[in-house]
């Protein structure tokens, strides 16, 4: 009996083990959301940014506002911040460039990252300009 006692104890000991080192490598299941709602934050301005290209295919200039983004024919999803429920920040300059805003809870894991999306903690703000076509 125990033998069995001290191998059950062993057991439960490599499993808490395992468990602890799993936590410390991937997060907790806290900082996984966080990490996701960044995420789909970042995927939210790349869709909006996408829209925006559509609508100076369309017009020959960026929108003035998110809002005359989303009274568009075909581009009405404008995002909201996932938790916040608030628009995204959005100012034009002018006919080919424009700023989109998030706040973000974490910083890019990789902050040597070289993806344009790579971002800090807080109000982080992309300038973007229309590439002209051909």
């Amino acid at each position: 009996m125990s033998g069995k006692r001290a191998l059950v104890s062993i057991l439960v000991i490599v499993v808490a083990i395992v468990v602890v080192r799993g936590i410390m490598i991937i997060g907790s299941p806290s900082e996984e959301r966080t990490r996701r709602i960044d995420s789909r934050r970042v995927n939210d301005l790349q869709r909006i940014s996408r829209s925006v290209e559509i609508y100076h295919t369309r017009h020959r200039q960026v929108p003035a506002s998110l809002e005359e983004l989303a009274r568009e024919p075909g581009l009405a999803n404008v995002a909201r911040d996932p938790v916040t429920r608030q628009p995204y920040g959005y100012r034009a300059f002018n006919a080919t460039s424009y700023e989109l805003c998030g706040t973000f809870d974490r910083e890019t894991a990789d902050s040597r990252a070289q993806d344009f999306w790579a971002h800090g903690v807080g109000e982080q703000c992309f300038t973007l300009n229309i590439k002209p076509t051909p």
